[in-house]
């Protein structure tokens, strides 16, 4: 059975033309690679209401109203760490309205934030820097044929269980490396020495700290 789907205007009206001229509902159906019963649908609403357009619906009424919409978002942007969970505790000791965690979830993506695992970058010192720079100029004219013979890796992580013990943080588009929402630490060297003072010339690949 070809996979059901919602049906434009202009494939409306051609499907009734075509239920006019005669053809018959499943060949209608084949030619718009849709199932027969919508096809169907819509001619009863046709021979019904004379249109077909789908009526307006309302909708499913929200839990939460505007003034909760914001608390949740302001909950977010305060605690980046939080949980939908821990939103949803929060929303409930202070308003007494009671939502599941995927309610406050879709209240956070209309806000534009999603839950992503937050950037765990290096602070790049001067020997970083120079590392980087001195990198890159001893590479900039290879040819296609030198950046053949190098084998670029990466490490992906698959996961067999609801949860992976990730700590996610909620941020919008355009805030990967933001400072509320990465994780920055300092390099050390084998000894315990910081290497803002050691000579270690090492280059990290990992984001860059934003100015």
């Amino acid at each position: 059975m070809p996979p059901r789907r919602k049906l434009s205007d202009l494939d409306r009206g051609r499907a009734i033309g075509w239920l006019q001229d005669g053809v018959a509902a499943r060949q209608v159906a084949q030619r718009l690679a849709v199932a027969p019963s919508v096809i169907i649908r819509l001619k009863q609403r046709f021979q019904a209401t004379g249109r077909v357009q789908e009526r307006q619906r309302s909708g499913r009424l929200r839990v939460t109203t505007q003034r909760e919409g914001r608390f949740i978002q302001r909950q977010a942007m305060q605690q980046r760490l939080a949980t939908a969970n821990n939103i949803r505790q929060r929303l409930q000791a202070t308003t007494n309205t009671v939502v599941s965690g995927q309610t406050i979830r879709n209240r956070l993506h209309n806000f534009g934030l999603r839950a992503r695992r937050p950037v765990r970058g290096t602070t790049l010192t001067a020997n970083h820097r120079a590392a980087r720079r001195a990198w890159c100029t001893q590479h900039v004219r290879w040819q296609r044929q030198q950046w053949a013979q190098v084998l670029f890796t990466d490490e992906s992580r698959f996961c067999l269980e609801p949860a992976d013990g990730r700590i996610r943080v909620w941020r919008s588009r355009g805030e990967r490396c933001s400072g509320t929402t990465a994780f920055w630490r300092r390099l050390c060297d084998g000894l315990g020495r910081d290497q803002h003072t050691s000579k270690d010339t090492s280059v990290p690949i990992r984001c860059p700290q934003p100015e």
